[in-house]
């Protein structure tokens, strides 16, 4: 049996611009990195509250270590719920003021576990356009009828909503979406779910940490009712600086998904130290209020330099503040000239961003200082203008 094909494939993609390279990363998540040997002033991390490598997080997890080892060593359902993932989740069910919450090795775990648990083929499912990839595999490996409404348009799904006459009809968006940075309009979408009585459930993996004044993401950005969200998902990998998943919502949606979700019942918990890291960072997260006010300032410093140079930003308040070059080779041409010039920042292409949309995905993180974002700011002028 030969691989020629899959080699032909490769050498296609090489030639397109669209042929993906893993980077070696020797240092830390912080903002100056040493990347293949190389020192850079990195804008490309999701830790945004500057947490990965937090002394008080990471001794919270070397403390654990030493207590419960290093594995979870079994499934949640086994013997690998350990009292460590019980107190996260219940702070994690604190956090968004819901009744429970379940602990999932990872987002994309997550996200097929929930959608897999409380849809069939006698169900509908909704998406936007623009969701990430594991919502739309979720989707996929359901079995339930899969619709795609135009991105952050109400309109669009109420149409498509009205249609179906399916047992279960769940709408699914992110909550901040993942490439462009831009908000779900949850209360419109909300409003519709409830006329054509759908379930909500939202991804707020780049939401949690960042928006809300206590970091509560997108509901409490919106100050949205635990009825009108019905399934909540939130990363701990971003925002949180650790790993894993999480859903939350009512007593029946988690037990529900304790019962049916295979990507939670079939799978190894996490090891108990990323659990017991996750528990310090989420304090963290909540008292340190200045670490989202100084991110905001970078926010609102970055978003003004950009205008001072011309060059256009998507509608973004969160700290992803994409930049659309367009073509994929102009987009890897700009990323390696920022290398040149000592900034690390991956340029992001299809099929990740749609065919003419290859940009360079800029993130801020709490721990960068206003300084390194000027210095940002003179490296585009030099090499995107």
């Amino acid at each position: 049996m030969s691989f020629d094909d899959l080699s032909k494939e490769l050498k296609l993609r090489k030639e397109q611009s669209l042929y993906r390279q893993r980077r070696t990363l020797q240092t830390p998540q912080q903002p100056l990195v040493q990347v293949d040997g190389r020192e850079y002033l990195a804008f490309c991390s999701n830790d945004y509250l500057g947490l990965a490598n937090h002394p008080d997080v990471i001794k919270s997890f070397q403390d654990a270590a030493n207590l419960y080892g290093v594995g979870g060593g079994a499934s949640h359902l086994v013997n690998g719920h350990s009292q460590t993932h019980h107190e996260l989740e219940e702070a994690l069910a604190d956090f968004t003021g819901r009744p429970r919450a379940l602990l999932f090795s990872t987002g994309y775990m997550a996200n097929i576990g929930a959608v897999n648990a409380l849809l069939n083929k006698q169900d509908a499912i909704f998406q936007d356009r623009l969701n990430h990839a594991s919502l739309l595999d979720a989707g996929l490996l359901s079995g339930a009828r899969f619709q795609r409404y135009l991105h952050n348009d109400a309109d669009s799904l109420a149409k498509k909503l009205e249609k179906s006459d399916a047992r279960r009809k769940l709408v699914v968006t992110d909550g901040v979406f993942s490439m462009d940075g831009d908000l779900a309009d949850l209360p419109a979408l909300s409003d519709v779910c409830k006329k054509e009585s759908a379930w909500l459930m939202v991804d707020d993996a780049h939401g949690f940490g960042c928006l809300g004044e206590q970091g509560g993401g997108c509901a409490e950005y919106y100050a949205m009712p635990n009825q009108d969200l019905q399934v909540l998902v939130g990363t701990l990998g971003k925002g949180f600086g650790t790993a894993g998943a999480f859903v939350a919502g009512s007593e029946a949606l988690i037990e529900t998904l304790v019962q049916h979700a295979r990507t939670y019942i079939y799978t190894t918990s996490m090891p108990p130290a990323v659990a017991a890291a996750t528990l310090t960072s989420l304090r963290i997260l909540r008292e340190e209020t200045w670490r989202r006010e100084h991110l905001n300032k970078l926010i609102k410093q970055f978003r003004k330099g950009c205008e001072a140079l011309g060059l256009a930003l998507m509608d973004s308040p969160t700290p992803i503040q994409p930049i659309v070059i367009g073509e994929s080779e102009k987009a890897m041409k700009i990323s390696q000239s920022l290398e040149n010039d000592g900034i690390f920042i991956s340029a992001i292409r299809p099929p990740t961003v749609p065919q003419g949309s290859a940009r360079l995905r800029v993130t801020l993180s709490a721990s960068h200082s206003e300084a390194q974002v000027d210095r940002l700011l003179r490296s585009l002028e030099k090499v995107v203008l």
